[in-house]
């Protein structure tokens, strides 16, 4: 049985928001963490922020930062192009992953496919020049907690593929019913002790710093805004806030039983609010088109609350 979660907020309405989109999620057969924050005035609201959960394709954002960040100290040369054979690429439904001949990419491609399609392919071409070590290294030494890169994005398929080969049912049901309550997981790379994972509170931790220019250069974070600018998945935060009055910059993970999305809504009004939503269903399901807008309903009512 799982205990309600202490929902918080800087206001009344702050934490009566956060109870009303826990019930939705839960209403919607989700459990999960959410952790919303005015950039610039420092008020928040969520609930269960600093549960780690597997960040899945979310991992990509602090791989592209830290790659961006040694670009501009000079170590790497975004330029460069990398060659990816289709024998050897990491699975996945977009980008390098489904190319069936040998092609050549300059590494800034391979950020731009990495954040804009979630290509794992490009994003693990990425990880064999930046380990996954390497990558939490510099984030423990920016004083970015929350967040830790343990694999490549191939360890996910592998992991899946050792106990359900060729059976997304199993590998479905094994997501959804094979969970302790402290995280653990029959799948390694569903266990947040082995796994990437990461706390809403530290994702959006991390955005805020990303914003505010308080973390790598300048010229690494204001590259790194930019490329989440180009995410082509919308059904998820932007689902519920597209209009021309407000910008969505975001990165999505999707996973098994998981759905999150992390990124800065900003406002014509110049509101800058990271919102950070961390969900895994209980519904052993691939399609769950209302999984995806209960994360909408969610990040539009935390920016009601928190805007300006």
């Amino acid at each position: 049985m799982t205990t309600p979660s202490a929902a918080f907020g800087f206001s009344g309405e702050a934490v009566r928001t956060a109870h009303e989109i826990e019930r939705d999620w839960a209403g919607t057969g989700l459990r999960g963490s959410l952790y919303a924050l005015n950039i610039d005035t420092g008020e928040d609201l969520g609930f269960d922020a600093h549960v780690p959960y597997v960040l899945a394709s979310v991992s990509k954002v602090p791989l592209a930062l830290v790659v961006l960040d040694l670009a501009a100290r000079g170590r790497l040369d975004l330029a460069e192009q990398l060659e990816l054979r289709p024998e050897t690429r990491t699975p996945g439904p977009t980008g390098v992953s489904v190319f069936r001949h040998p092609t050549r990419v300059a590494l800034e491609d391979l950020l731009y496919l990495t954040l804009a399609v979630s290509d794992n392919a490009a994003a693990d071409a990425l990880f064999e020049l930046v380990p996954p070590e390497e990558v939490t290294r510099t984030l423990q030494a920016w004083g970015c907690e929350g967040i830790v890169v343990r694999h490549p994005m191939r360890r996910l398929y592998d992991a899946v593929a050792a106990v359900a080969p060729d059976d997304p049912v199993l590998a479905l049901e094994l997501a959804v019913r094979a969970t302790t309550e402290g995280g653990g997981h029959v799948l390694p790379t569903l266990d947040v002790a082995a796994a990437t994972s990461g706390t809403a509170a530290g994702m959006v931790g991390l955005l805020a710093r990303v914003w505010t220019d308080a973390v790598s250069v300048p010229a690494a974070t204001g590259r790194l805004r930019e490329l989440m600018g180009h995410q082509v998945n919308r059904q998820r935060m932007v689902s519920e806030l597209a209009s021309d009055a407000v910008t969505v910059r975001s990165k999505t993970g999707t996973f098994l039983n998981l759905r999150l999305e992390a990124g800065v809504v900003e406002t014509s009004t110049k509101d800058r609010i990271a919102v950070a939503a961390f969900t895994a269903s209980t519904v052993p399901a691939r399609s769950q088109p209302e999984a995806d807008r209960a994360i909408g309903r969610a990040a539009r009512a935390a920016v009601d609350v928190l805007r300006l």
